[in-house]
């Protein structure tokens, strides 16, 4: 296949200063649905901006419900086949099929969401939820009747571990003797598995629902139950407008935004992006169904957190939070193997 390139220089220049002819033809690899109402449908949203904001200059693609593991393999390749210049896989189990892939073609820019491996032309980029998490725990402490929460969790990966850990600790830092029930239903996305979880939960005592899993199913049996929740990726306040307490936004169009123009400037590099609180990436819902003073304390933390002035992991290396394999100390559970 001959690439669509335009030198910025020399021939032998790098994929950093190789500039993409128009209209740039950009595919997504989605984990789950795009109607989702959570990760998918978050990162969809960012496609949309890119297509919005560049016009007829870019070219968008994308195939959702992509299995972590070799179907994701086949689809980048079939998207290559297709005439694609520019690939951002959207879950951390694609990270292995991606760097396969990107060393098979290396005029191809990759971009690959929560995972830790580079290369020239692989870059990854995530952002901080447990920032996220931190506050939604505190909001737990002070809401929960009972002092017990439930949290869904997808896959034992640093990602949902940090998240239940700074959960914790937020709730903990309100209520000392706070205990969290956490059910692994290994999926992203399965509305039935997600609502069974909180039933369970519901069942054991807890009046809080929290998830890593990406359907507003948990926080529509929230509200069936009369308990409270929070939503996931996006602010599912419609779902279930009496429990819903706050949602954590992941709001990825800026960053789209910024490395496509890069690809269509030529300056494109690969790179390790972490954005929090601090550069947009992360944000919250309005929050609703709690006393004004509570929101007023939310609003402050979370201020706090995007200026720098508090950290949920106050001695935590980025290093000791990529790697987090462990639950922090209180939590009366072992996370489970792969």
């Amino acid at each position: 296949m001959i690439k669509r390139l335009l030198a910025a220089g020399a021939l032998a220049l790098s994929v950093a200063t190789t500039a993409y002819a128009e209209p740039l033809k950009v595919g997504f690899v989605y984990v789950g649905p795009i109607g989702d109402h959570g990760w998918t449908y978050s990162h969809d949203l960012g496609r949309q901006l890119v297509e919005e904001t560049f016009g007829d200059r870019v070219e968008t693609t994308y195939v959702e419900s992509v299995p972590e593991g070799p179907d994701a393999a086949r689809v980048m390749r079939t998207m290559i086949s297709n005439g694609v210049d520019m690939i951002f896989t959207t879950s951390f189990g694609y990270m292995e099929s991606t760097v396969k892939v990107a060393k098979e073609n290396p005029d191809i820019l990759f971009e690959h969401a929560t995972g830790y491996k580079t290369g020239d032309n692989l870059a990854v980029y995530s952002s901080r939820f447990y920032e996220g998490r931190y506050v939604q725990g505190v909001l737990a402490g002070h809401m929960s009747k009972n002092g017990k929460a439930g949290y869904i969790a997808s896959f034992p990966i640093p990602e949902v571990i940090r998240g239940i850990n700074s959960f914790y600790l937020g709730a903990t830092s309100v209520n000392p003797d706070f205990d969290l029930d956490i059910i692994w239903v290994n999926t992203w996305y399965d509305p039935s598995k997600e609502a069974d979880a909180a039933k369970v939960l519901i069942s054991q005592g807890a009046d809080i629902i929290t998830q890593h899993t990406d359907s507003p199913a948990p926080l529509q049996t929230a509200q069936k139950a009369g308990v409270l929740g929070f939503g996931q990726a996006s602010d599912q306040i419609k779902f279930a407008p009496k429990a819903q307490l706050t949602a954590i936004i992941d709001d990825w169009g800026p960053y789209y935004v910024k490395r496509v123009q890069a690809a269509l400037d030529g300056t494109w590099k690969s790179d390790n992006t972490w954005g929090g609180m601090d550069t947009g990436m992360v944000k919250m819902a309005p929050y609703t169904n709690m006393p004004a003073s509570l929101q007023f304390e939310a609003i402050k933390l979370a201020t706090e957190i995007e200026s720098g002035a508090f950290k949920p992991f106050d001695n935590a290396t980025d290093a000791d939070l990529g790697g987090m394999m462990q639950y922090v100390e209180g939590i009366d559970a072992k996370v489970p193997s792969n």
